[in-house]
Order: C-alpha cells, then sequence, then structure tokens
C-alpha cells in the first residue's frame, strides 16, 4: 500500500501538485490519468523519489520516504522497478544486458544466477532467446517488454509505469496491457501507471485517479467511471477529448 498525505510541490511561482490526498491499492493496477501539465507526471516522479515534494509525506507500506536516510533510501530503491516512456534501454548493449543492468548494479547474485534470472524476467514477457539481439533490431513492443523485463529484474514491490503505452500501436497496447495486470498479480506488487490511454484504463484499472490542475478530482475504479464521466465536467471533458 501506498500512502499520500498533504502532497504539495512548486516550481517557482507554479503551484503543480496542491495538496494530493490518496492511496494505492497493493496487487493490483492503479490508474493515474489527467492532460500533459496536469501535474501527473510530477506526482510520479515524488513517488519514486526522483523529486522533492515541498510539503506533505509519502508512506510505504507505514514507511515514510522524506524520512529515510541514505542508507535506508538506497535499499528501499531495490523495491521499486521503473518503466520510462521512452524505454530507457541502453543501445550500446543487448536485451540480456539491459536486463541484468540492475542486477549487476544492486544484487550479489553470480553471473550464473544473473543469467537465470534474466532468462526468468524475458520469459515472463514473452521475449525467449532475445538475449542477444539490440534495442535497434527489436520492435517498439519488445523494447517495451525488454523495459519491463529490466524493471522486474530485482524483486520488487512497486511498479512504477509512465506511459506504457506511448508510440504504440492498439494491438500492441493491449498486449502490454495484459502484460502488466499478468505481472502485477504474479508478483504481489503495488503498480501505478501514467496514461492517456482510456482504453487501457477501462480495461485494466482497478483504482483509478484523475489529476486536473495539481488537484485530485476524481477517484474510482471502472465501475464508477461511467457515472463519473456525467457526473465531473472536467473528467467528462477529459474523456471527451481522449477519442
Amino acid at each position: 500500500m501506498i500512502d499520500v498525505q498533504g502532497l504539495n510541490k512548486s516550481f517557482t511561482d507554479k503551484h503543480v501538485l496542491n495538496d494530493i490526498n490518496l492511496s494505492f491499492e497493493a496487487g493490483k493496477p492503479n490508474l493515474v490519468i489527467g492532460a500533459s501539465g496536469s501535474g501527473k507526471s510530477v506526482l510520479l516522479k515524488c513517488l519514486v523519489g526522483l523529486m522533492e515534494p515541498d510539503t506533505g509525506n509519502i508512506a510505504y507500506d507505514g514507511r515514510l520516504l522524506g524520512s529515510m536516510g541514505y542508507q535506508e533510501r538506497q535499499d528501499f530503491r531495490r523495491e521499486i522497478g521503473m518503466l520510462f516512456q521512452n524505454n530507457a534501454l541502453f543501445d550500446s548493449l543487448t536485451v540480456e544486458e539491459n536486463v541484468e543492468f540492475p542486477l549487476k548494479m544492486f544484487s550479489t547474485l553470480n553471473a550464473a544466477d544473473r543469467l537465470d534470472r534474466v532468462n526468468e524476467c524475458l520469459a515472463k514477457v514473452n521475449l525467449v532467446n532475445c538475449n542477444s539481439k539490440y534495442p535497434s533490431e527489436i520492435s517498439g513492443g519488445m523494447k517495451k517488454r525488454v523495459g519491463i523485463a529490466r524493471a522486474i529484474a530485482l524483486p520488487i514491490k512497486y511498479l512504477f509505469c509512465d506511459e506504457p503505452n506511448s508510440g504504440l500501436d492498439p494491438l500492441t497496447s493491449r498486449v502490454i496491457d495484459e502484460l502488466l495486470v499478468q505481472i502485477t498479480e504474479d508478483l504481489g506488487i503495488t503498480t501505478v501507471i501514467n496514461s492517456h490511454d482510456m482504453k487501457t484504463v477501462a480495461d485494466i484499472g482497478h483504482k483509478i485517479v484523475f489529476i486536473y490542475d495539481g488537484k485530485v478530482e476524481w477517484v474510482g475504479s471502472n465501475l464508477h467511471l461511467e457515472l463519473g464521466y456525467s457526473e465531473n465536467p472536467a473528467l467528462s471533458a477529459f474523456f471527451k477529448a481522449s477519442f
């Protein structure tokens, strides 16, 4: 469980996050939606510790991120997997080497055990026998799956995804959606996904948070989406503009 309490973040005179209070449920895909500039990317960066909020608390299963010392935060980062919008793969490394990278950095596994773990993660994302390929040799959807494999290489508890379907065709987007749901359930992790894709939201959003102008405008689930669209003008406008 991730709990956010009273989170605020400003840049110069622009208040980007305004008193954010919400929670993300463990073992389920949690979707954060909102227009560009709404504050959802800044929220994600605060959640993973890439940005420090001005005020407020972020608690991971009762542990306050802002109160962690250097070593505690380093240990905590091993529990986090991150899937970046542009995949952030190393072009000069093979698929195998990209997935192995966090294991070399943060684990004590020997080379043989690292390879076993790499192959296990590649199997989870249906990329068996792609170890020796380079990012330039694979499709956009395959790159996304390599990014997921790398994100889960360590024994993570939390997975954060920034626009996982960006640049993908509709069919490949659905494959990525299903994969994220499967991994979330199989690993029993808390997954937080920033998305513009309303098909993704409707298909896999167990909990849905709509950010508007730096505030939590609406929180619900797929069961309440239709009601939310009809009763919340900002959410309704965002939904209509997404199609």
